[in-house]
């Protein structure tokens, strides 16, 4: 089957909250431990549309296999070109190479707006995604010794990073 990449639509939402939720409840790609509702997919959409921030999604016979986004990587204004970025992929789709277009598309359009540094924080133990970022040009600037703590332990984080 053919992948294909665009721009979310709204109506890829529950598609790409599943995708999220798994991740949220089975994996250590985001350190948080309430699964999002509809309302709180509503809201994040209207927040990265307010924001102009874009949402890509991979999709296989119109079904979202993988979706990424960037938004601020901190609050203060001397931050506004510099974004954090997240790369989900459905997980009976990894290992396909979805994820580095997802993330290839990203960095194409975040250099379209201006972006000047796209940043990662991944989980110390994904070796996956270090190694996609890596393959993509981005470079390890730090490593954050047990500042998460899921599934019953702590939980290193590094920070990946990409000058545009």
């Amino acid at each position: 089957m053919e992948i294909t990449y665009r721009f979310a639509q709204q109506k890829d939402l529950p598609q790409i909250r599943e995708i999220l939720n798994h991740a949220i409840a089975h994996t250590t790609a985001v350190y948080d431990y309430d699964l999002r509702s509809e309302n709180d997919m509503q809201n994040w959409w209207k927040t990265k549309r307010e924001s102009n921030h874009p949402i890509l999604v991979a999709t296989e016979n119109n079904t979202v296999v993988g979706f990424c986004s960037y938004g601020e990587f901190r609050r203060w204004q001397g931050f506004y070109q510099s974004m954090e970025h997240s790369v989900y992929v459905h997980e009976q789709h990894q290992g396909k190479g979805i994820g580095k277009k997802l993330l290839a598309e990203l960095l194409n359009e975040a250099k379209r707006r201006n972006v000047h540094v796209l940043i990662g924080g991944i989980d110390a133990d994904n070796e996956a995604s270090i190694r996609l970022h890596e393959k993509l040009g981005f470079s390890k600037t730090g490593h954050l010794r047990e500042v998460g703590f899921k599934f019953d332990r702590y939980l290193d984080l590094v920070f990946m990073q990409i000058i545009l």
